[in-house]
């Protein structure tokens, strides 16, 4: 048995920006979302860092869109370990990197003269096991089927 709330504190809130109160059910999942965007948030910024950084003349609108996709990633981890599968921020956040995703990938494939160089959405996340395109998908469906729960009482 808990003892009742004397704090300000919201419900579920446990004073550190993360959810206590959260359901056991597909956090599990979460914990593995929010890695995998982690590690792509690292991975897409070291190369898309170097690529700039060092031939950027080479392929301009490649590599800024390899650092917009590094960016991308890094504000959807934020906003997972902030919000949740819940978060609305992150839900947009999902939404524009899928459009990104299928637009990248979609003028790489018409064109692929505009990209001499691969980024990281490019022919769909070709280079990383087209893992760039599921894992938009993936988090939206879990987003959405979160935003279906009723929160407990």
């Amino acid at each position: 048995m808990t003892a009742p709330r004397t704090d300000d504190r919201p419900a579920g809130r446990d004073g550190r920006g993360t959810a206590a109160g959260r359901s056991r059910g597909g956090r599990g999942f979460e914990i593995v979302l929010v890695a995998v965007y982690g590690i792509f948030a690292l991975s897409a910024t070291a190369r898309s860092l170097v690529q700039v950084l060092r031939d950027f003349e080479r392929a301009p609108v490649a590599y800024s869109l390899s650092l917009l996709a590094a960016a991308t990633y890094i504000a959807v981890t934020v906003a997972l370990v902030r919000g949740g599968r819940r978060s609305r921020v992150a839900r947009v956040l999902v939404v524009i990197e899928l459009i990104g995703v299928l637009a990248v990938g979609t003028l790489t494939v018409l064109d692929p003269v505009l990209f001499p160089e691969a980024t990281v959405w490019s022919v769909y996340g070709q280079g990383y096991g087209y893992v760039p395109l599921a894992l938009p998908v993936l988090a939206l469906v879990y987003m959405l089927l979160g935003a279906r729960k009723r929160p407990e009482a």
